[in-house]
């Protein structure tokens, strides 16, 4: 998906892109593979894969959820590594106001610089793991939307991201084919820390770049105090009946 294809995709979901935000994107591909030589950022270099995989797949998610592209919201990227979904969003709709954790800092001073030359204000960087974030009384429930993209397993993901929701808000994971039998075994995990799952929803990227599956979990209670549990814990005993 060259640059033009994606702007052309865009539109047909009725996007149209001002030349200050196609000048933003470019910027976003030039910085994330002149970093990538001296960092891991991603595997993903080629400009029609980095503008089809990184960027037209985070947007997507704006599709499902159209708020996204339109409203001001709290959004909290969980783990998002070189900006993904949350930049190309912020990018689409300035009016989002970020919150980006991660537990490398090597990342988050890469984000420093790139949010700095994309001109994007409203982004707040968090060095730290999510479970520490999550027990934090600035960030703990205090999202109207948090999103994770292909962390972790779901039951694993929900004790990251959901604690982070505000009730009445919603954790949407952005997760690939296998995200039916994810669901099944992260159903306690969701009830147990307040949510409820409120729509499934799948979209076939272009050119065979396979399915984005969505899982929308509503925060319907307040998290137990005692989640998310220590650095580690979520990931070596995930919360299973």
């Amino acid at each position: 998906m060259k640059p033009e294809e994606f702007f052309e995709a865009l539109a047909k979901q009725g996007i149209e892109l001002s030349s200050t935000q196609k000048e933003q994107f470019a910027t976003y591909f030039h910085e994330l593979v002149e970093t990538n030589k001296v960092m891991n950022l991603t595997s993903i270099t080629e400009e029609d894969q980095v503008y089809l995989k990184h960027f037209y797949d985070s947007i997507v998610l704006g599709f499902v959820d159209n708020k996204l592209l339109h409203d001001e919201l709290t959004l909290c990227d969980v783990g998002s590594g070189a900006g993904f979904p949350s930049l190309p969003l912020k990018i689409i709709n300035p009016k989002l106001k970020i919150t980006i954790v991660d537990s490398l800092n090597k990342r988050i001073k890469f984000l420093e610089t790139l949010v700095e030359k994309l001109g994007l204000d409203n982004v707040n960087l968090v060095h730290g793991r999510a479970e520490e974030v999550g027990k934090n009384s600035q960030f703990r429930e205090s999202f109207d939307v948090v999103t994770a993209r292909a962390v972790a397993a779901m039951n694993v993901l929900t004790e990251f991201c959901l604690p982070l929701v505000k009730v009445g808000g919603q954790f949407v994971a952005m997760k690939s084919e296998k995200a039916p039998e994810e669901v099944k075994t992260a159903q306690y995990a969701i009830k147990t820390l307040g949510g409820e799952i409120k729509q499934q929803e799948s979209i076939e990227l272009p050119n065979d770049a396979g399915i984005r599956n969505f899982i929308f979990v509503s925060k319907i209670s307040n998290t137990p105090k005692k989640y998310p549990r220590k650095p580690g814990t979520p990931a070596k005993k995930p919360l299973v009946k």
